[in-house]
């Protein structure tokens, strides 16, 4: 059985997806993920979770490209900058989620929707992300 974060991520991974190609439509995307039946007991979190990531793409985005060494952010495959922005969001913001297991459930969702190489790829930048810009509160979950 899917767990309720596991749910949560993979629901704001879909919308994250979407605004890339429907970057002025953040209401209508919020919209369709938040009538989804599959994650009615979910909607506060994900709308949460999208209106965090959607205020600070900007900031998050350059974090991302900081870490991605010889490799332009326009050039990472939509589904795994989706799943980056995610795990970077949870990592410098959610500070009740361990690092361990965002980075995990980063790999995991890579591994179910990116390319062969996506969870090593994703864990190798939120990696470093996550030793070098996590609030040092996190550690010691």
């Amino acid at each position: 059985m899917v767990s309720r974060r596991r749910k949560l991520r993979e629901a704001v991974v879909r919308a994250l997806f979407q605004l890339d190609f429907r970057p002025d439509e953040f209401n209508d995307i919020l919209q369709d993920m938040l009538s989804d039946e599959k994650i009615s007991e979910l909607k506060k979190d994900v709308e949460r979770y999208l209106r965090n990531i959607h205020e600070n793409k900007e900031k998050i985005d350059e974090t991302i490209s900081k870490y991605l060494l010889n490799w332009d952010f326009g050039r990472v495959s939509y589904i795994d900058r989706s799943i980056l922005r995610l795990g970077a969001y949870e990592l410098l913001y959610e500070m009740d989620v361990p690092i361990e297991v965002t980075l995990d459930e980063m790999v995991e969702i890579a591994k179910k929707y990116g390319s062969e190489e996506s969870g090593k790829f994703v864990n190798g930048v939120l990696d470093k992300i996550a030793k070098a810009e996590a609030p040092k509160e996190k550690f010691n979950l």
